[in-house]
């Protein structure tokens, strides 16, 4: 099949077509549905069934995608859904044509896509036969003409491609990063667990400084996968994502907090106790004027730090409870 001409392309359709070849397997198929009326530009925009049109690729952003999301995000969605119910789609999204002949899939326009699929509206679309490194390079420019990825988003999407088997080259093109930069993402999603961030969210207001802090308290064994989750576990379920990795942060610097060698401190008269590194002595004086309290707690000493021990096993996990992690355990 000729190329078709590229003077009815504009915007980010035109520079994808300029900046890749096509794929010679997806060729336009006139028998499949809605393409009956077509015969035309590759860029005319269609409108389709959103049943029809299948997920493709990397997830560039993690709002409408992960349990925990911002308010802005949780509303930008809802925002988007009432004003295509009320005035239409404005901005058509952009597919390819799938191997399975009359279906497509989706390059970029999932937020879209969805709310026409709840809205029981067909969704209006731009089809272009792209290949897999040309779709990568459209989906980065859509989302740096309309919002910028969190720098949380941008690790991940990141990590996706090269994951699929582009290289560090594709990658950068497509997220407009120096190798430096490219080096700091790769840092957050090598040492952060995925699951970790999804608990987190897009946390769209955190910038690397942030991130690279969780990276490094994983990476000098601060915290484990299984404490952060036991320490976002208890946060108010109502907080942004930005909120919750400063908590997550606060938190692991609490916790990692150690007393100087040689500590003491006389909490009670006739009581003191020294900590180091490495132990806490107690010890309680049994003469002189402080000889009732001695005695007492003398009695009662064993009985408190049982229920003390009690309270901590409540509410940390078993990873922290025996001071080692999965992976030491050989998990």
């Amino acid at each position: 099949m000729a190329r078709k001409s590229l003077q009815g392309l504009s915007g980010i359709a035109k520079t994808i077509a300029d900046s890749g070849p096509r794929t010679s397997e997806r060729k336009p198929n006139t028998s499949a549905p809605a393409l009956g009326a077509l015969q035309g530009s590759l860029s005319a925009i269609r409108e389709i069934d959103p049943k029809l049109i299948d997920e493709w690729g990397p997830k560039d952003r993690l709002d409408g995608f992960t349990a925990v999301n911002s308010d802005e995000e949780g509303n930008g969605f809802e925002a988007l859904k009432t004003s295509i119910d009320e005035g239409g789609q404005q901005v058509p999204i952009l597919v390819r044509r799938s191997s399975i002949d009359g279906r497509y899939e989706v390059i970029y326009g999932r937020r879209r896509l969805k709310a026409c699929r709840e809205l029981g509206l067909k969704v209006r679309a731009n089809v272009e036969d792209l290949d897999d490194a040309s779709a990568l390079l459209a989906k980065g420019l859509e989302n740096a003409a309309r919002r910028n990825l969190s720098f949380y988003e941008k690790a991940r999407f990141a990590a996706v491609i090269q994951v699929a088997g582009h290289n560090t080259k594709t990658v950068r093109q497509v997220l407009s990063l120096s190798a430096p930069g490219l080096s700091h993402l790769t840092k957050v999603t090598e040492n952060v667990p995925d699951d970790v961030g999804d608990a987190i969210g897009a946390a769209q207001k955190s910038g690397r400084p942030k991130w690279t802090a969780l990276a490094d308290a994983f990476i000098a064994k601060k915290v484990t996968a299984s404490a952060a989750f036991s320490i976002l576990s208890k946060l108010e379920p109502d907080l942004s994502s930005d909120d919750r990795l400063e908590r997550l942060l606060a938190e692991i610097a609490r916790r990692g907090a150690r007393p100087k060698e040689g500590r003491a401190v006389t909490p009670a008269p006739g009581v003191t106790i020294k900590s180091s590194n490495s132990s806490i002595t107690l010890a309680v004086k049994k003469t002189g004027k402080d000889a009732a309290f001695g005695a007492w707690l003398d009695r009662h000493l064993e009985d408190i730090i049982t229920k003390s021990y009690e309270q901590f096993t409540a509410v940390n996990s078993l990873d922290e409870t025996r001071g080692r992690s999965r992976k030491e355990d050989g998990e």
